[in-house]
């Protein structure tokens, strides 16, 4: 996983507690593991399998105490049902919880636009999730897909003006497919984009996601 998308998780997991001392946030146990194989150059068949790494790093983070596991990778959620029956913990699944958040917060969007990766649109998953709340997904042109990637992987090198300005043109390209909103399906992209850059609402599926995990720990006792 992105390192700079994991330390995002977890600024927005501390964000999301409800807290007035050190004393009152939760347990967080981080395993960044930069020998995780890239998901997206799996699934496009030019880079070996991440999911035995996946699993070795499921592995260290239950045994370390987790009680449940969160993944700050959209496209890692390809291996999400075999990884989740290789763990006796739940595991959260940011689509599912990025579906149910957009059906809460903006019944009346009928199109949502979505920026990640390749491998992500590949996989089909967050159309699944959206189509069953009556959301439709649309994607870049393939033009504008090799600018999403091109953005991702400079973000991920610290290049992150460039990698805006690349962003920022697709997520116009949706906007004038009829998009009522932008979903940023890498936890890379929230890195560089906010709702003050674009003209459309956008929904940030690591923030989705921080939110989901707190309210399972408050909720669990933990």
């Amino acid at each position: 996983m992105g390192p700079e998308a994991t330390a995002d998780l977890f600024y927005k997991i501390i964000r999301a507690t409800p807290a007035a001392q050190d004393q009152d946030h939760l347990r967080v146990i981080v395993d960044c593991n930069p020998a995780i194989p890239d998901r997206t150059r799996y699934l496009l068949g030019t880079g070996p399998d991440p999911f035995p790494e996946l699993v070795r790093t499921a592995h260290n983070l239950v045994g370390a105490g987790a009680s449940f596991l969160v993944i700050p990778c959209n496209t890692a959620h390809y291996f999400h049902r075999t990884l989740q029956e290789a763990v006796t913990v739940p595991i959260l699944h940011i689509m599912e919880e990025t579906a149910a958040y957009i059906h809460r917060a903006y019944p009346a969007v009928q199109r949502a636009g979505l920026l990640a990766s390749t491998g992500t649109v590949r996989t089909g998953l967050y159309p699944q999730v959206l189509q069953a709340v009556g959301v439709e997904v649309l994607s870049p042109q393939p033009a504008g897909q090799d600018a999403v990637m091109q953005a991702i992987y400079l973000v991920k090198a610290g290049k992150h003006a460039r990698a805006r300005e690349l962003s920022r043109s697709a997520v116009q390209e949706l906007v004038s497919q009829g998009a009522g909103l932008v979903i940023l399906g890498c936890t890379e992209l929230p890195l560089i984009l906010g709702p003050d850059q674009v003209a459309c609402p956008v929904v940030d599926p690591t923030q989705v996601l921080a939110q989901a995990a707190v309210n399972r720990a408050l909720d669990s006792g933990l």
